[in-house]
């Protein structure tokens, strides 16, 4: 059983990126934060580990990749209206993101993208709770105008 998820992020610039988080209105665990990481909590058993880009180099023997010009990931969080994804894309474009791309709707489901100051990359969306429990193809077989 998962009980909690760590996502780990590099970064060139740790207070930059914790101003960043806070910026978000997530919250940093201080037991979990020094000069070579943070720990910011998204909510209950959701976390972001930032660490310093010499730091995170020890937990592995790949080469670690410069978020700016490489994606490997995009880490999406679900809303729970397309009101609640402008409003998290609003607070993020305010603490310094930056927004790669105009916004998704494909009318079940509204998506936007934002870049945080070293270039990782994450994404708001709402599915409407119909195409979430039938899948897309089945919504929109039941409901053709809103392709």
């Amino acid at each position: 059983m998962v009980t909690s998820i760590f996502v780990n992020l590099a970064t060139s610039d740790l207070e930059r990126s914790k101003a960043f988080f806070e910026g978000l209105g997530w919250t940093i665990n201080p037991a979990f934060t020094d000069e070579n990481a943070a720990c910011i909590v998204i909510d209950d058993n959701l976390y972001l580990m930032v660490l310093t880009r010499d730091f995170f180099a020890t937990f592995t023997d790949k080469p670690i990749a410069d978020p700016s010009t490489s994606m490997m990931t995009q880490t999406a969080f679900s809303r729970d209206s397309r009101e609640a994804v402008d409003a998290m894309l609003d607070k993020a474009l305010a603490a310094g993101a930056s927004e790669p791309r105009v916004a998704q709707d494909y009318g079940f489901m509204y998506a936007r993208d934002f870049q945080d100051p070293d270039g990782n990359e994450f994404s708001a969306l709402w599915m409407d709770p119909v195409a979430s429990e039938k899948g897309p193809a089945a919504y929109l077989a039941e409901h053709p105008t809103n392709a």
